[in-house]
Order: structure tokens, then sequence, then C-alpha cells
């Protein structure tokens, strides 16, 4: 969910800024997680305001994701995963957002964990790699900063590219859906 759906990288940004006035530029940042360039003060106190949950309640929708994820609903079983038990009160807002934002998604599959490779899946959309480690199915980077280094599994740079990607990876299960590729 979170660096694929919801723009939660943005939201720590903006969160720094507006109490700190903190700003880092992209070279700063890239490939690197935000708790990496923080001082130990302002990192406590961003993991306070996450901790509280509410920080959750209104990350801006990652651009595109909605139509892509509807189109591949239509022709695919879609479950939406995050590791909320980092922030276990994130669990409550993370549900009210994604029913706002992704009404379209079950409620019953979606899925807070902690260590995603309970996940049983042909695949696994996220921005970190550590989720592929164990998980049974292939791994796909969704881009973000902080991985903008990581190799070995195939890349989603933006939503609108997430169909041919997905009909790369999978080209038998996307032919029989009716899912046209871009």
């Amino acid at each position: 969910m979170d660096e694929v759906i919801a723009d939660t990288y943005g939201a720590m940004l903006d969160w720094l800024v507006d109490r700190h006035g903190a700003r880092w530029s992209a070279e700063a940042l890239h490939g690197r997680q935000i708790f990496d360039v923080l001082e130990l003060e302002v990192a406590d106190a961003l993991r306070t305001a996450m901790h509280d949950g509410a920080f959750f309640a209104d990350l801006p929708v990652i651009e595109g994701s909605q139509a892509a994820l509807a189109a591949i609903a239509e022709h695919c079983e879609l479950f939406v995963t995050s590791a909320a038990m980092e922030f276990p009160n994130s669990l409550g807002p993370k549900f009210l957002w994604l029913r706002r934002h992704f009404p379209f998604v079950d409620p019953l599959n979606i899925v807070f964990c902690g260590d995603k490779s309970i996940i049983a899946a042909d695949c696994l959309i996220d921005d970190n790699a550590r989720h592929f480690a164990r998980f049974g199915g292939q791994g796909i980077v969704f881009s973000s900063p902080h991985n903008v280094d990581v190799t070995g599994y195939p890349r989603i740079r933006r939503w609108d590219e997430a169909l041919a990607v997905l009909s790369e990876v999978f080209p038998a299960a996307l032919a029989h859906s009716g899912v046209d590729a871009p």
C-alpha cells in the first residue's frame, strides 16, 4: 500500500517541511530511506507521528493507481497488502483510506500484516524488495526514491505502465484475462 498506491514518502516529506522546515534534494534521498537522512530527534518525532496512526488517514493517492488497479481487478483477483504492524495504530486509518479511494477492492481482500511472505499470490508489487525475500511469487518493484538502486526484479515506474509490465511477467495469464497491455 505505502509507496505503491499511497504516497507515504511524499507525506513524510511534507510533514518534515511543515514542522521542521527540513528540505532535501533528490540527490540526498536517492537510494536512501528517509529515516537515514534525518537527525535522530527529527526521526523520532516523525516516527511518533506515524505511530499515532492519524498520519495515514489522508495520504495522497499515487497518480494512476486507482485506474490501473480497477482495470487489473476486472480480470484478476486483487489483494491490497500493507506491512502495517510497524505502525499498528495505522490499521483503522489505512482501512478507511482504502475504502474511500479504492472502493472496488473487496474489504476481505485487504491484508494487514508484518511479513508479506504469508501472502500466497502470483505477484507482489511493492516498493521494498525485502518483502520479496521469502515471498513465493514474483516480486515487482514499484519505483520510489529509496529503491532506485534495487535490481533483479521487474520494475513499474508509473501506474500507466503497469499492465505492460504485468503482461511481460505473466503473458499467458493476462492473455486469457482480456486485459490489453498498452
